[in-house]
């Protein structure tokens, strides 16, 4: 692997990062990256307050009762936009685990395995969703990885 860093004062800031495929490295550069640009930010609603959350602070995006949900260790904060909008958003630490949620892999505490061959997660703070058995594939790829 080899780094290059090039100044040019007079250039709109740009990082490039050619790799063979992703990795923790890769996950943890982006995250960087998104942090640094100030793109790593979501607004929450609870009750009164309006919180800015972390990207990295958010265990699970989902969809409850139509409208869209960010869990946190902290508690459950609404969200204005829609999922597929908060997906462009997130860096590649998240994973879609079913058609209405998507995880933060650094979050997940354990997969149970239920006795009709269904897989649900938990997460560090106790929420359990299911993983879907057509998204399970990809999650087992991220996680393997």
């Amino acid at each position: 692997m080899k780094f290059q860093l090039i100044i040019d004062e007079e250039s709109e800031e740009l990082i490039t990062a050619r790799v063979k495929k992703t990795n923790e490295l890769t996950a943890k550069i982006e995250t960087l990256v998104k942090e640094y640009a100030g793109e790593s930010k979501i607004v929450g609603f609870a009750e009164d307050e309006t919180i800015i959350l972390e990207l990295r602070e958010i265990e699970c995006v989902t969809v409850i009762d139509n409208k869209v949900w960010a869990i946190t260790e902290n508690g459950k904060y609404l969200i204005k936009n829609r999922l597929y909008e908060v997906e462009k958003i997130l860096s590649s630490s998240f994973v879609k685990i079913n058609k209405s949620s998507v995880a933060n892999i650094n979050k997940i505490k354990k997969f149970i395995s239920t006795y009709s061959g269904a897989v649900n997660v938990e997460f560090k703070s106790g929420y359990t969703d299911y993983v879907s058995r057509r998204c399970l594939p990809q999650v087992k790829r991220r996680l393997i990885k």
